[in-house]
């Protein structure tokens, strides 16, 4: 492997002088070349054309110390070496300018010599991989003329200290956005983490699907704590529930609106994107816009401009968008109900959270950390007593235990058993009542007719309407078996146990999938409510 040297020549640190005496002091970029164990095979040398008589008399003593090293100079067209702006373009205009062979060199990037405008530049050149090498620092030291060299190798990962730390914040993250609960559930797991990434390195809108009470919400702010801490966005988290707002409501609340606007607009409203500027905006339930609101909304997103209901002059916001939703959007582009071209623009990172009875295993974390919310509420510590804590998750874990809203029925539940704990232990009789409560609240679902029961789930009325009791009865018994599987391709052998034997290509994901398609369903949809 050959080595090569980018670098600047030193108006100042390369100037030992036009006589012998030159020969005598340290010149970094003539003393690199002295280095015994690190022979220059090439310098790519840049300079200043003012600095023209001191580039010729350095190239003729690079060719005197060291015979071998192919030197080839660049000049810097600046008016002034330090301007950030002018600096920056001519060394990135010599950078894509060369033709780098990573396979054949080792690149070595000198940051000792330019003004310290040009040192950043490089630096942050080399960093972005327009220069495909490490950073050389080298310094007189002891030895006079040859002085001394430290590479510095940019890749974070080849140093175990900051790697371990690096890998710690990663996990801490990660066990941030997940409130601190040592969830089990391995999907759940893997998309936070991919969740965390995206966080840090991501501007663009994340969407969040997943049934009412699945958490959207309360990730949502984790997130944008989370970018904060990081110091990702500056502003502050603004949030609303979209299917709160109607009308010309909708339009004043989140892009505002002048003063006469309309009826009862006696004030000028900023409106929810401009108070989301430099921030995060957490649009819940983004399936129930009007389509007026989602075409301004578009324009907010790509352009970062729209113009407040009644006013006639466009105003900006740098926001941050999550979207959440429990419909499946993609079914409402068809009916007509949402723009696909938004759609297609906070689609981009999607997120399926699943309900509680699809994270079972997470159960028992969560009633502890619902415990521990309580406790720092109350200013007292609530537990159960064995027995309790056993019956409690044996009633929770079965399947009367419908767990309809989610978090959110695990949130109330535990609240009603820790308010009633006397002493803060919560008793067998607590539990005995707490179930009996939740039995008779879900009584009325386990009592509806099982087919239009499944089907409410994932079809409007409208929809189930206008099916066959023939369709119903067919579709419920293909969500029952999807429910009941770990993948597509099970419920997909389970379905077509008998055709499958008689086909030469075997398919099954796909017959379900098509199956699935046809009422605006999919596998991931169906499992995760």
């Amino acid at each position: 492997m050959n080595n090569v040297v980018i670098g600047i020549l030193g108006s100042r640190l390369d100037h030992g002088g036009l006589g012998k005496r030159r020969w005598e002091r340290w010149r970094p970029s003539i003393s690199l070349l002295m280095q015994p164990g690190f022979p220059v095979d090439e310098y790519l040398l840049m300079y200043l054309p003012e600095d023209q008589q001191l580039l010729d008399l350095t190239v003729s003593d690079m060719a005197e110390v060291s015979p071998h090293t192919q030197v080839r100079t660049f000049p810097l067209a600046c008016d002034d070496a330090w301007d950030f702006e002018q600096v920056y373009s001519q060394i990135h205009d010599v950078a894509i300018s060369q033709v780098f062979d990573v396979e054949q060199n080792n690149y070595f990037v000198n940051i000792t010599t330019g003004t310290h405008v040009a040192q950043i530049c490089l630096y942050l050149l080399t960093e972005a991989h327009y220069l495909p090498g490490k950073l050389l620092q080298s310094s007189p030291g002891k030895e006079g003329v040859q002085g001394t060299y430290h590479i510095i190798d940019l890749d974070l990962s080849r140093y175990d200290q900051i790697a371990s730390r690096f890998a710690k914040e990663s996990s801490d993250a990660v066990t941030y956005l997940k409130s601190g609960i040592q969830t089990r559930n391995s999907a759940f797991n893997e998309l936070i983490s991919q969740l965390e990434q995206v966080s840090i390195k991501s501007a663009a809108p994340i969407l969040l699907n997943g049934p009412t009470g699945a958490g959207k919400s309360q990730l949502a702010k984790r997130i944008y704590e989370l970018k904060k801490q990081r110091s990702k966005l500056s502003g502050k988290l603004v949030e609303v529930n979209c299917a709160t707002l109607r009308g010309d409501n909708a339009m004043s609340a989140l892009f505002g609106h002048v003063k006469g606007a309309f009826t009862g607009a006696l004030n000028a409203r900023t409106g929810l994107l401009r108070e989301a500027d430099k921030g995060l905006l957490f649009l819940d339930e983004i399936g129930e816009l009007g389509l007026d609101e989602q075409a301004m909304l578009l324009r907010a997103i790509e352009e970062k401009i729209f113009i407040p209901f009644g006013g006639d002059q466009p105003v900006s916001s740098e926001f941050q968008l999550i979207a959440g939703t429990h419909r499946n959007l993609f079914e409402l582009v068809r009916q007509g109900l949402f723009r696909e071209d938004l759609l297609a623009r906070i689609n981009l990172w999607t997120y399926e959270l699943p309900s509680l009875k699809n994270r079972i295993e997470d159960l028992e974390p969560n009633i502890e950390h619902e415990l521990q919310n309580f406790t720092r509420k109350a200013g007292y510590k609530v537990s159960f007593n064995k027995a309790a804590k056993n019956n409690y998750l044996n009633f929770a874990n079965s399947p009367q235990a419908l767990w309809r809203a989610n978090f959110r029925d695990l949130n109330s539940s535990i609240t009603r058993m820790a308010t009633l704990a006397e002493g803060g232990r919560i008793t067998e009789n607590i539990v005995q009542g707490e179930i009996g409560r939740l039995q008779s609240a879900w009584q009325v679902f386990q009592d509806e007719p099982q087919t239009e029961a499944s089907l409410t789930h994932y079809l409007t009325p409208e929809q189930i309407d206008n099916l066959d009791l023939f369709d119903r009865l067919q579709l419920k018994e293909v969500i029952r078996i999807c429910k009941a599987s770990r993948s597509l391709a099970e419920a997909g052998r389970e379905l077509f146990n008998v055709s499958r034997d008689k086909k030469s290509s075997i398919n099954d994901s796909h017959r379900v999938k098509q199956y699935l398609h046809k009422f605006g369903l999919t596998f991931q949809m169906i499992v995760s409510q």
